[in-house]
């Protein structure tokens, strides 16, 4: 088993462990990552956001590794510029957003730094602006958007519908893309390279780091990879059983400092 002490790296989920339910980065988990830095240990983020919904998260963490967005499909610097990319394609993107309507979800397209959306007053389009701090770009014709799609985001109230279509993606395009929920309401569809895992795996890489120094945390089905292809692998308190299951540690909820939690006793032995 990997101990505290072989840790070289964490890569850390953002949504629902980073931050708390209000998308807060607290001053204790901001301490945790300065202490991760004190003690030798690099630090990474990734998660389904854009790129540049992760941005105000660099000054405050001190961040300099290279920023993985859309859950791997696009990994940019300090500055957004993209480094590497992986996208969807092209033949399928149509077919998938018949999917997804089938189902009564909306659709939203990320390509490149750019988010599309059919609709500006549908639902958690107002609450994903605030949390990633810009504004999409309303089309009339959001199908015409097929090349080039980094992320299509299938969205819904109805966690049955997302959970259908995320069963009838796996049926209808097996293995030609990655589709998960990053959020109980969001259903995250990418290039089947574009995961959590293969963060993991293109960290590892840069940083000449075996995957059993590396540490991840998260609290979805998306960061299941991440655990699979690390040394140590933690569930926050408010993941669901199954994804608890898969890790080898869980923390408490990112309402009660989970993450800072982690850092403190599993990584750096604090407590």
């Amino acid at each position: 088993m990997t101990t505290t002490k072989e840790i070289r790296m964490m890569i850390a989920d953002v949504d629902g462990t980073l931050v708390t339910q209000e998308k807060v980065l607290t001053e204790r988990a901001i301490a945790a990552v300065h202490k991760l830095h004190d003690a030798g240990i690099l630090f990474a983020v990734t998660s389904g956001r854009p790129p540049r919904g992760m941005s105000m998260l660099i000054d405050p963490l001190k961040l300099t590794t290279p920023i993985s967005g859309f859950n791997g499909g696009i990994v940019v610097d300090r500055e957004m510029n993209v480094i590497d990319q992986k996208v969807i394609q092209q033949d399928l993107v149509k077919p998938m957003f018949k999917l997804l309507k089938s189902m009564s979800l909306d659709v939203w397209v990320y390509q490149g730094a750019k988010w599309y959306v059919g609709n500006r007053q549908a639902p958690h389009v107002d609450r994903e602006a605030w949390t990633v701090k810009f504004e999409p770009i309303v089309v009339n014709d959001i199908e015409s958007i097929t090349e080039n799609v980094a992320k299509i985001v299938g969205v819904s109230d109805d966690l049955s519908a997302i959970q259908m279509a995320t069963e009838a993606a796996h049926k209808e395009f097996g293995s030609h893309v990655s589709a998960e929920p990053s959020q109980p309401y969001y259903l995250d569809i990418t290039h089947p390279e574009a995961n959590k895992g293969s963060t993991v795996e293109y960290l590892a890489a840069k940083y000449n780091i075996p995957s059993a120094a590396i540490a991840t945390i998260g609290d979805m089905p998306t960061d299941v990879l991440m655990f699979e292809r690390s040394g140590v692998g933690i569930a926050m308190g408010n993941a669901k059983p199954d994804v608890q299951k898969a890790a080898r540690d869980v923390t408490l909820s990112n309402e009660q400092e989970g993450f800072a939690v982690a850092v403190e006793r599993f990584i750096l032995g604090l407590s």
